[in-house]
């Protein structure tokens, strides 16, 4: 889109205040998906559930100078569009943007495939035509429009999904998206209990294709191929399926593996390589070959596209599990279609038994009785060998079931009773609606499949940051150091569930961490604390804001903003030098640097500096020095630029030991991962993060006999030796082996033995209970990170960012 305010308000028939001559090019509708303010409006949208207007002050902080609003804000140095209600104000610029356009176009509306269809026919033919697509699945009263918007000059052809849940959504939908090809997936019993039967179902999909010249659709239902033929004769209407009547069916043996599929277009037949042969599948390829044809798409490089499709993020994976078991996770939802589905793709798998976890079918319109019956019928035909059955409805029907049946009223309950550990060697399907969160199960379930993993609990770290944010004033903004690959944590998972949570900024050591973030999604703002030269380019592309330091980085950032043509104040944060003579200005440097800020098309975001020695109470007064001097020196800044930066320079430790120069903001590392120097703060954190692995073979070492390179040691009596998968390779400093350091084995600790090796290390285990296969703790509880450490000679930073990438990063969700 690119409409000015003025238009805009004539499209939508809305009042405008302030400058009606700008131009509008995005429309945000999240504060926390904001990463670029040029040209973009914020859309508070209210619905029934939530307000964007309580986020408006938060995107105006951001940058944001045009808000649409249903309530006008008293703040005159913002533009405003005034609406009645913010959804059709969506709509109406929606339909006005797409019956403007000059694109052909694709709708997809249907229970099932969706998604996957876009996906296809996005990789088929983005090729052949300039394609935009709806994002992720974009199809909803909001989604759609949003998905329209991107439409611009330049796009020949769109893809678009449509979806409703209730009757009368699609009139809405269909006023402002008539696609030219209308393509109808499968039609199953998802969001069927909004509805008073599945005619009423069919029919209000059906709508969305009033003003489309042909229809693809799935006639495998008999209904959907009666009521389509009753109200769209007139139209080129194209069926297809796997049942033999079909324009586009199957002509071979689909199970018979040597053979390649037989598809039959009309009267042509023509064979494709096709490994995944599940219905689901086989009717999607089915429905993507009839619009590639449609395209004029000849058999050749259809076939080619098809095997050159690249793997689409299903509802449905499969997990390598503990003890030989594979996890089949479908925890996304849950109804008899799904079910069907999930059946057939386990079938797949050569394993000497099935297990099914099963919970409550929510979205039904069915009766109870009636609809578990069927569900019953439906699995008692698979012969699992053990069904799980989780919820309060389902299992008060298990004596329908005929394999040993476990029931339980809930998740938690269900993971408390650890009857899965009696499994092995076995699928074990998950089935679930999304309120009992399955996910849980397949955390646990694919916890162990890597020996060595580093376990990240995202609790503890929202714990963490939490409390000391009780520590400080609600109005002062919290920045989350996220360098060095979080501290060793994973930069993206840990920024990716802090921008969730609304931190107020990330801060990154290099330009490179940050543009990593910023193609993965992160939005936040962020601060690069050491942009190099040769990286201003991609600060000022990703929309990053740098440290500035000195004169000499000043200068030549400024001179690669005015050759990229940026108009906007950019912003950049101010180092300030205080005492730890590192980075930063001087006081004998402000007047200069003032001077040149005034000159230059650059806005100060921040002013900071940082203690040297806030974790240490014998530097107590050379901390306050530090203090007085960014008191002082700031304060000049301040007075001289004539606008009020956000001013911060606690780090973890001094959050907690100098709350009172708190100032606008603070900055948190290692404190978020639960340490501190203060034994009293200690009390009040929660450890975040496990190192583990597990043992491997336990020897029988003979008095006498050495162990590991070297012989370094050697069992001064019969000894019980335990080999761990973990060494040098993995982070762990070959000075902590023979007896240095420690590790925790059925919570006892038990010593490092001989010299560790690359992949390895040799643990005496003659103090303790243990077997193969039994749980180690490198650290983090016994030992403690902390303690671990201190066998390291070092401290925790460099610990964590010292775990190799090789190791498994696990990241735990409540």
């Amino acid at each position: 889109m690119n409409y000015t305010l003025k238009q805009i308000s004539e499209i939508t028939k809305s009042e405008i205040v302030g400058n009606q001559d700008i131009k509008i090019k995005n429309l945000a509708f999240d504060s926390r998906t904001i990463y670029s303010t040029k040209n973009t409006a914020f859309l508070a949208i209210s619905t029934k559930k939530n307000s964007g207007q309580k986020y408006i002050e938060t995107v105006i902080e951001k940058g944001i100078d045009t808000i649409i609003t249903e309530n006008k804000i008293d703040n005159s140095s913002i533009n405003q569009i005034i609406t009645e209600n913010s959804v059709e104000f969506l709509q109406t610029l929606a339909k006005y943007h797409f019956e403007h356009s000059d694109i052909n176009s694709i709708g997809i509306t249907g229970s099932n495939g969706k998604t996957i269809l876009k996906e296809w026919l996005y990789q088929c033919l983005s090729n052949e035509f300039v394609t935009v697509k709806s994002p992720k699945s974009f199809n909803s009263q909001i989604g759609l429009p949003l998905s329209i918007l991107q439409i611009d000059k330049k796009h020949e052809l769109g893809i678009f999904e449509v979806g409703i849940s209730k009757p009368d959504e699609m009139e809405k939908q269909e006023n402002v998206f008539h696609p030219k090809i209308g393509l109808l997936t499968h039609i199953g019993t998802a969001h069927s209990a909004n509805f008073s039967s599945e005619e009423e179902l069919i029919n209000e999909k059906l709508k969305l294709f009033k003003q489309s010249e042909i229809i693809f659709f799935n006639s495998d239902n008999e209904l959907t191929n009666k009521l389509i033929n009753q109200l769209y004769s007139s139209k080129k209407l194209i069926s297809y399926g796997l049942k033999s009547n079909n324009n586009i069916t199957i002509m071979s043996d689909v199970n018979d593996r040597t053979q390649d599929i037989k598809i039959k277009y009309f009267e042509e037949e023509f064979s494709l390589p096709i490994n995944q042969r599940d219905e689901a599948t086989l009717t999607n390829v089915l429905a993507l070959i009839g619009i590639l044809k449609e395209f004029n798409l000849p058999n050749l490089q259809i076939k080619e596209k098809i095997d050159a499709l690249k793997a689409i993020e299903m509802r449905l994976e499969s997990i390598e599990g503990i003890r030989n078991n594979l996890i089949i996770n479908d925890s996304y939802n849950l109804d008899l279609d799904s079910l069907k589905i999930a059946f057939q793709f386990i079938g797949e798998y050569n394993k000497p038994k099935n297990s099914l976890i099963l919970t409550d079918i929510l979205d039904s319109n069915e009766n109870s009785e009636e609809l578990y019956s069927e569900v019953s019928e439906l699995v008692n035909e698979q012969k699992f060998d053990k069904v799980f059955l989780i919820g309060e409805e389902i299992s008060s029907f298990y004596k329908l079931f005929n394999s040993e049946t476990f029931t339980f009223n809930n998740t938690n309950q269900f993971i408390e009773s650890k009857v899965i550990n009696d499994l092995e060697n076995q699928v074990i399907l998950l089935k679930g609606a999304r309120k009992f969160e399955i996910e849980k199960i397949k955390e646990i379930l694919e916890l162990r499949k890597h020996d060595t993993v580093l376990e990240i609990n995202l609790n503890a770290i929202l714990h963490n940051i939490n409390f000391h944010k009780s520590l400080l004033k609600p109005e002062t903004k919290m920045m989350a150091m996220v360098k060095a690959n979080a501290y060793g944590l994973g930069s993206y998972e840990i920024s990716e569930f802090l921008q969730h949570h609304h931190i107020d900024y990330l801060g990154v050591a290099f330009a490179d961490e940050g543009v990593e973030l910023r193609k993965k999604g992160i939005t936040t703002p962020i601060i690069v604390m050491n942009p190099e030269q040769h990286s201003y380019d991609s600060v000022i592309e990703y929309n990053l804001e740098p440290e500035i330091y000195s004169l000499r980085v000043l200068e030549l950032f400024n001179e690669q903003l005015i050759k990229s043509g940026n108009q906007q104040k950019y912003p950049i944060h101010i180092k300030l030098e205080t005492g730890m003579h590192r980075l930063g200005f001087k006081d004998f440097e402000l007047d200069e640097l003032i001077e040149k800020l005034n000159s230059m098309n650059v806005k100060v975001q921040s002013i900071f500096s940082h203690l040297s020695s806030s974790d240490m109470p014998d530097e107590k007064e050379f901390t306050l020095n530090q203090l007085k001097t960014f008191e002082k020196n700031s304060s000049y800044l301040i007075e001289k630029l004539g606008y009020q930066p956000i001013r911060h320079i606690l780090n973890s430790s001094g959050i907690t030991n100098y709350t009172d120069y708190q100032y606008n903001m603070v900055r948190i590392g290692i404190g978020m991962i639960g340490e501190t120097s203060n034994p009293d703060i200690k009390k009040q954190l929660q450890h975040s993060v496990s190192f583990k692995t597990v043992i491997s073979q336990i020897s029988e070492v003979k008095i006498g006999e050495s162990v590991g390179y070297s012989r370094r040691f050697k069992a001064e009596h019969d000894t019980k030796i335990a080999t761990i998968p973990v060494g040098y390779a993995d982070g762990i400093p070959r000075l902590i082996g023979n007896k240095v350091g420690n590790v925790g084995i059925n919570n006892k600790l038990s010593p490092i033995v001989g010299s560790i090796c690359m992949d390895m290390m040799m643990i005496d285990v003659d103090n303790v209970v243990a077997k193969e296969g039994d749980s180690v703790t490198i650290f983090n509880s016994n030992p403690t990170l902390e303690e671990f450490s201190k066998y390291c000679g070092t401290i925790t930073y460099e610990v964590l960012t010292s775990i190799s990438p090789r190791v498994k990063r696990i990241y735990i969700k409540n």
